[in-house]
């Protein structure tokens, strides 16, 4: 029996629902997506949608569902505590609790190694014996994101920002919606519950829509960013082999596969979700097109730097006070943005850069005085842009490598573009970047979603089946996950 067990967990694991460029997500997506709309009570259609998420995240490892059940019970009760507490004090207590749950998971499945293994070379380098641990630690899937979305529902709360939720089910359903659970958008309470308040309605879903967006991220995912990675990752695993001119390559093409897998990914879950009948927020908008620093974390990954902005940055002080005070809230605030991301120093190094860009961008607006003003406007914001992605291109040189060596060695090659590697990469990759720049310019200037409003309905729902049978047809075989889901 317990062998019968053991096999049908390995046989939904091997699913691999997670991965919404994988064909069997679809044929998973109709049965939710059919069962859902012929259920005529919304309450059932509600558990019907908890149900298939849980579903959805025990692919991965059903042991890891605890923790979300953990975390949904200790905030839901947290917060009806907040909401009866007589006193400061007991709004705080149960404050606290909700935090130190959530964060004591967080700590422990993510940070762990990475505290202990930092100890360890610590001590090691004061001359005292230290070994880490034999402990292994697995990291759940998506974790950081729902930690944080579970957090911001308590802290809102407490705030006097938002009501409680009065039901269980419809806050479980927020913290483990299944298709932004795992890599985003990270969706706050304010924005999400209320939905659940109003039966949405079949003739209301955009579906021609949602239909394109899912196909656009389907196409950034499979035939963009998994093709780019067959590429780079030889690179970035032995770049002593590489020419300069290669690794210039692999930096500039690591930047689009970072941004169409991930984005990607955010546009097939904002569709997931259209498509049920809910609206998840933005979280990309053209982000090299930034002409600086700060204007890139405007459009990058909105949801979690606004995220850090209205939790981090502005309770700190924000942009109010002294310089060196902004300076100091700006570090803080991309060195957590960094450990976020994961549990290595090349992470926190790479926050703490971007920490330091963004304090440089805001001392350069308010003393330099702008003595170019009126003149030259497009030349001016095309150069911008260029020199902004360019920076940014180079951090992710950061994000991308494995241990600093590897960021040192690739880094300067990308720099002072010299390399004794004599291994190259297809010229082509040169023009498909050339032509994906070109591509992504003329979205910006005419936007998918209007082009597909203008045409005609027969003509887009004749397209929509051939463009997903191309996706799937030029994915690349063993294809990798979505980089964020280690996240």
């Amino acid at each position: 029996m317990q062998h019968i067990a053991t096999q049908c967990l390995s046989f939904f694991r091997d699913l691999e629902f997670l991965t919404f460029s994988r064909p069997l997500f679809l044929a998973f997506f109709v049965l939710v997506f059919s069962v859902y709309w012929l259920t005529p009570s919304y309450r059932l259609r509600k558990w019907w949608l908890l149900v298939c998420s849980y579903i959805f995240y025990g692919t991965w490892d059903y042991r890891f569902l605890s923790l979300i059940l953990i975390s949904t019970l200790v905030d839901f009760q947290a917060v009806r505590g907040i909401v009866s507490a007589r006193s400061n004090f007991a709004r705080r207590a149960w404050l606290i609790t909700s935090l130190s749950c959530n964060l004591g998971i967080l700590g422990f499945f993510k940070y762990f190694h990475f505290f202990e293994e930092s100890t360890v070379q610590l001590l090691n380098a004061c001359g005292l014996p230290a070994t880490s641990s034999t402990l292994q630690i697995v990291l759940p899937v998506g974790i950081s994101f729902y930690t944080f979305q579970t957090m911001s529902y308590t802290l809102d709360v407490f705030l006097g920002k938002l009501e409680p939720c009065r039901r269980l089910t419809d806050f479980a359903l927020f913290v483990a919606f299944f298709p932004q659970l795992v890599a985003g958008p990270i969706v706050r309470a304010k924005h999400f519950l209320p939905q659940l308040l109003t039966q949405p309605r079949w003739q209301s879903v955009p579906l021609r829509s949602c239909l394109t967006l899912f196909l656009v991220g389907l196409i950034k995912k499979s035939c963009i960013a998994d093709q780019v990675a067959g590429h780079v990752d030889p690179v970035f695993a032995t770049p002593e082999l590489y020419a300069a001119s290669a690794i210039w390559c692999a930096g500039l093409m690591y930047a689009v596969q970072i941004y169409c897998d991930f984005s990607g990914y955010s546009d097939m879950a904002i569709a997931c979700a259209g498509l049920l009948g809910f609206v998840l927020p933005k979280n990309f908008d053209f982000p090299y097109f930034a002409t600086n620093i700060s204007d890139f974390w405007r459009r990058w990954h909105i949801s979690l730097s606004s995220w850090l902005r209205d939790y981090l940055y502005i309770p700190l002080g924000g942009s109010r006070g002294p310089g060196w005070y902004v300076a100091r809230n700006l570090m803080l605030t991309m060195l957590l943005g960094g450990l976020w991301h994961g549990a290595h120093w090349t992470f926190v190094t790479w926050g703490g850069l971007h920490g330091l860009a963004l304090t440089v961008c805001w001392f350069w607006r308010r003393w330099q005085p702008d003595c170019c003003a009126g003149k030259f406007p497009v030349a001016r914001q095309l150069a911008s842009m260029a020199c902004n992605f360019y920076f940014v291109s180079l951090l992710w040189l950061l994000f991308r490598s494995e241990s600093f060596e590897t960021a040192w060695s690739i880094t300067q090659a990308f720099v002072l573009c010299s390399s004794e590697g004599v291994r190259l990469l297809p010229s082509y990759l040169w023009l498909a970047f050339a032509g994906l720049a070109a591509l992504h310019a003329a979205s910006y200037r005419w936007p998918v979603g209007k082009v597909v409003q203008a045409l005609p309905d027969w003509l887009v729902f004749a397209l929509l089946p051939l463009g997903y049978l191309l996706a799937f047809a030029l994915a690349p075989v063993g294809a990798p996950p979505f980089i964020y889901f280690q996240f």
